[in-house]
């Protein structure tokens, strides 16, 4: 019987012929072996998932959770400590994030991997402290220099973090003094008037019995705007802050955002009540807002990173000049000029034998190319230009809290600004009141004063002695009713400090009836005014000043005090709030003395213009005032008849009964009003600006650098100070990009934009991002080509997104400067960030790598320290390189002409001594070398254009030293040895002594201005030499060097490397002299 033939595999063929016992036993092998691979594999993915948890709890990021917390208990869960961290480094991460730092420059790489291999006997050429002792001595200064910076950092910390708060507790002691750093999550805190609130709180009780307290928000928002926060109902009509222990109250907060201008809350009462009340940002106090006047209790709801203050602000980063950046990319090219050295020395010597090991002996050879000790004078250096930046006179106050980045200030092309206390001193003041026929100025306002004493010093208020007077009876009437209009048509309430610095035990006052007592007797207590704009403060003060004070407000009346004491009583019937859609505010008021109802309306006059009645003046006078740098208003008003103001008042109230389009029915029954109003007045405030301002902004702009400007303000205030402070020339216009929602708005804005030339941009911030989202690029090319920007409107992280922006697509150095806790994300993303001391804290003052007390120091610390700090440094940095080429030349030049041998020219200390004892002193001097003096830099500021361009360290510099070196190495070289006559020492004496001579004659050519230092550094060098050849008998011939063949001949070498060069010098002085020195 015959089988079909059947085809196998190995495998198959082995189980046919060896039968199922064979097939069973690989099975069990199998099996087996599939489960150790099995319990292996769920081992290392158990391991991995341990090691990834431990990290993301550790150090990923923290996971934001919302919480309910119970009033007056203590709050369980993981929250994290109420610590404010500025620091780079802890004691775990400081060594190694600082040796990353250092060996991810080529440079420092490079040398460690050089002295390492100083280990291995076959490849040794010297002793290993000629190239460890230099790394380790650099490592060692940055290692102390950072430790030094982060220390500075971690107590600036401990002021902030150990500020002493009082917390609630349930004693008879009533509260405690704690660091802010101990608060947490779920404690009752009290804050005092101007007091910085230390944590995010929900805000429980106030010193005012209506549950009211002003803030001031201006390290968040930049704003110095007062605005209004409400305690919860429920807590404020409590007897005592005790009470709040005895409450059965939960209270629900969102998970911690970024967004400052909202917050969504709860707070619930579990007593039989049981009441729900919605809780909004009117009910919240931010960390770092100020308590503006009286008390506030707080519930701490977030802590240290999760307040909106710190998500606001950026991690602080390590910040690389650009000048460190160019030095290693020119230490590349060093390397490469190294290995192609070598190369070439072994294809002369040819490939045969242990050729790896001679090419490695060659590369340590010509090792000197990359001078280490350019990251020793480079440091060195840093902190030179720092102290002198902290000692100069012109700039007392000014602190470098980063020494790594000075040559960056002589680099900018793009400074951007902060408004509110850095160029402005939030301080505002009336300038002129226009009246129609007469302006009025603070030379004026005397006259104004007199006529309201005799106007009120009658019963009625009116009757005037009319030999007394120079006015004619019209301008009397307009002065007083314009007076009154301003001292009746705003939002602002007085507040008396009679008891400010008594001791209470409760949250609660006597302040409102205080009020009544303190108007009666305003001499005996101060008075200071809050309100939502520092307009409406300005113009209120000033009423004050001319005879009409305000003396008391609460939410239904007013009272006015005059100058001979009478008091004026009025009833608020309405309160129109101004808004940035209506750019107008409105009251209605009753005087009770008179019994007329009186709307009064104050805006800006792009809208009032169609609402007063029309006349010939107001448009010319608001355009003088505006282009003084002014903020106008224009003031009127309307009486109104108890009839028309019962049919308002009806109409008004159904409309606010409207569940749909409530605010568009608001409106249209307020516009019934505004119609054919009485014109008043129209009046000017100047928001003082910081000393020296505008010509320091001036000499900014001529000195090629464009200046931003990003506030938390308003449009209009942004684009009056953008006008009185000079940012924007008078020759230049403003295009106010107008508000975009849309992409088809971006397109449209940003081509009527594109047809403008010569004109700033003024844009906010809501529309900055539209535009961003859609045209990102098409945007920030016509932005940066823009003589000036303003953006209004800016969060803090829109700031920081700016300054980035302007990196990216410019790749130009950027600085920032600003004075408040809104502006440090912006500065830690600069290039350079520049905090201002101000009123709005120290928190960017802290932040910044520099700390100016003003903002008119800038000049001087750009255009004169900056410009010192990269020339110097270029200048040492070329030098230098140009030290460690010379006498790799000279290495290259003996190697080959001594049988390609891998043979040291220099041993042991004359290697070490040549870059440090011998020449250092003369090339580290040049720190003290200037091209121009301060006065000089500061009256010509256009000799900063040329800085930005990086002229002093580029390629062509750079290759012009690498040919006066081979020159200058050939010569020394090649002269020692058609010189010499019998011993080897002596072409080390003759070549070594031209080496050092030629150094010190090379660093007095380079030398621009002389100072004594750069000639003691001089003769003291020489003479070190000098007594040198004299000691090292083991170096020199001590014979050879008393001989006149010895002297006459380094003379001549010496003359033949350097004399030529003095000759270029002169001969390039005369006929393409530097700008500089056409002006000294």
């Amino acid at each position: 019987m015959e089988y079909p033939m059947q085809e196998f595999d190995t495998g198959d063929e082995t189980e046919f012929l060896l039968g199922n016992s064979v097939n069973h036993d690989m099975e069990t092998y199998t099996v087996a072996i599939k489960n150790r691979r099995t319990k292996r594999r769920n081992f290392f993915r158990l391991l991995c998932s341990c090691w990834c948890l431990l990290w993301r709890r550790c150090c990923g990021p923290r996971e934001l959770r919302s919480r309910t917390i119970h009033l007056g208990k203590p709050t369980y869960g993981q929250y994290p400590a109420n610590a404010i961290r500025n620091q780079k480094y802890n004691i775990i991460t400081f060594l190694p994030l600082v040796l990353f730092q250092q060996f991810k420059f080529f440079l420092n790489l490079y040398f460690l991997i050089m002295a390492t291999s100083q280990f291995v006997p076959d490849i040794r050429i010297g002793y290993l402290y000629t190239y460890w002792g230099p790394l380790c001595f650099v490592l060692f200064v940055t290692i102390c220099r950072e430790a030094i910076d982060d220390l500075r950092r971690h107590k600036r910390d401990q002021e902030v973090n150990s500020q002493k708060c009082k917390r609630l507790i349930p004693t008879d002691a009533n509260y405690e003094i704690v660091a802010a750093s101990k608060l947490k999550v779920g404690d009752l805190i009290i804050v005092d008037k101007d007091e910085r609130v230390p944590a995010d709180l929900i805000l429980l009780r106030t010193s005012d019995r209506s549950g009211s307290v002003f803030v001031r928000t201006d390290q968040l928002d930049g704003e110095t705007d007062w605005k209004l926060r409400l305690a919860v109902p429920t807590t404020q009509k409590l007897a005592h802050d005790k009470d709040l222990f005895n409450v059965s109250a939960t209270i629900y907060a969102e998970k911690p955002q970024k967004d400052i201008h909202s917050f969504i809350g709860t707070f619930t009462g579990h007593d039989a009540a049981n009441t729900d009340e919605s809780l909004d940002l009117r009910n919240t106090l931010w960390s770092n807002c100020i308590i503006a006047s009286g008390q506030a209790l707080g519930l701490v709801i977030y802590t240290g990173p999760e307040t909106r203050s710190v998500m606001n602000n950026s991690q602080p980063r390590s910040k690389v000049g650009l000048l460190d950046m160019e030095l290693n990319t020119l230490t590349k090219l060093l390397f490469v000029a190294v290995v192609g050295l070598a190369i070439l020395m072994m294809a002369l010597k040819g490939f045969g034998g242990p050729w790896y090991r001679y090419m490695f002996r060659f590369i340590l050879l010509f090792s000197y190319i990359i001078p280490i000790s350019l990251r020793v004078n480079l440091d060195m250096g840093k902190s030179y230009y720092s102290w002198s930046i902290s000692k100069d006179p012109a700039m007392k106050g000014t602190t470098v809290r980063c020494t790594t980045i000075p040559e960056e200030l002589g680099r900018i092309s793009y400074l951007l600004s902060d408004k509110t206390g850095t160029l402005t001193q939030n301080s505002m003041v009336l300038k002129k009141l226009h009246l129609g026929s007469t302006c009025y100025t603070q030379d004026g306002f005397s006259d104004l004063s007199a006529v309201l004493k005799l106007a009120f010093a009658s019963a009625n208020g009116l009757e005037l002695e009319p030999t007394c007077s120079k006015f004619r009876r019209s301008d009397n009437t307009r002065i007083v009713d314009a007076v009154q209009a301003l001292a009746l048509c705003h939002n602002v309430t007085p507040v008396y400090d009679s008891n400010e610095n008594s001791e209470t035990s409760s949250i609660a006052s006597e302040t409102e009836a205080d009020q009544h007592l303190q108007a009666s007797s305003p001499s005996e207590d101060p008075v200071s005014y809050q309100a939502s704009s520092p307009d409406e403060v300005a113009l209120v003060q000033w009423t004050q000043e001319v005879g009409l004070t305000l003396g008391r407000r609460d939410l239904h009346s007013m009272q006015l005090r005059a100058a001979n004491g009478r008091m004026y009583n009025y009833n608020i019937l309405q309160v129109f709030p101004f808004t940035s859609e209506t750019k107008r505010m409105g009251i209605i008021v009753k005087d009770l003395q008179s019994g007329e109802i009186i709307f009064y309306l104050k805006g800006a006059d792009v809208v009032m213009s169609s609402i007063v009645q029309y006349t010939d003046w107001l448009d010319e006078e608001v355009g003088n005032m505006a282009r003084e740098g002014l903020r106008t208003l224009v003031v009127a008003r309307k009486i109104l008849t108890e009839e028309q103001y019962t049919d308002f008042e009806n109409r008004y109230k159904a409309a606010t009964m409207c569940v749909t389009d409530r605010a568009a029915r608001l409106a249209q029954v307020i516009e019934s009003l505004e119609r054919e109003m009485e014109l008043l007045c129209v009046t000017g405030v100047e928001d003082k600006l910081q000393d020296n301002v505008r010509p320091t902004l001036e000499v900014l702009r001529n000195a090629g650098i464009k200046i931003w400007m990003l506030t938390g303000d308003k449009l209009e205030t942004a684009t009056c100070i953008a006008k009185s402070s000079r940012l924007v020339s008078k020759t230049q216009s403003l295009h106010i990009l107008k508000k975009v929602l849309t992409r088809t708005d971006a397109h449209l804005e940003l081509n009527n934009f594109r047809r403008r030339t010569d004109c700033a941009l003024v844009i906010s911030g809501e529309s900055l991002e539209v535009c961003l989202s859609y045209y990102e690029p098409e945007f920030m090319e016509l932005a940066c080509a823009a003589p000036a920007v303003v953006c209004c409107r800016c969060s803090p992280t829109q700031k920081a997104q700016v300054v980035q922006l302007i990196q990216k697509y410019t790749g130009k150095r950027t600085a920032a400067v600003g004075d408040g806790g809104n502006d440090v994300s912006m500065i830690q993303q600069a290039d350079a960030g520049i905090g201002v001391e101000g009123k709005e804290g120290r928190q960017a003052s802290l932040a910044g790598d520099f700390s100016v007390p003003q903002f008119s120091h800038l000049a001087r610390l750009l255009l004169v320290h900056g410009r010192r700090s990269y020339e110097r440094s270029a200048s040492l940095a070329l030098f230098v390189i140009h030290r460690g080429l010379i006498i790799s030349i000279m290495q290259a030049v003996f190697s080959s002409v001594f049988y390609l041998s891998s043979v040291a020219l220099y041993q042991g200390f004359l290697m070490v001594g040549y870059a440090t004892v011998y020449t250092m002193f003369p090339v580290f001097s040049l720190v003290l070398d200037q091209d121009v003096d301060a006065e000089t830099a500061l009256t010509y500021p256009e000799l900063y254009k040329e800085l930005a361009k990086g002229r002093s360290l580029s390629f062509k510099t750079f290759f012009i030293w690498v040919l006066i070196s081979i020159y200058q190495g050939g010569v020394i070289m090649y002269g020692a040895l058609l010189l010499f006559e019998d011993e080897f020492i002596h072409i080390v004496a003759i070549s070594f002594s031209s080496l050092i001579l030629t150094e010190l004659i090379m660093v007095a050519l380079n030398i621009r201005t002389w100072h004594r230092l750069m000639i003691l550094a001089e003769v003291f060098s020489f003479a070190l030499y000098v007594l040198s050849l004299v000691v090292l008998h083991d170096y020199f011939d001590s014979e050879f060097i008393r001989t006149n063949d010895f002297l006459w001949k380094v003379l001549v070498i010496t003359l033949i490397s350097c004399l030529p060069l003095y000759v270029l010098k002169i001969l390039r002085k005369k006929f393409s002299p530097p700008s500089y020195s056409k002006l000294s």
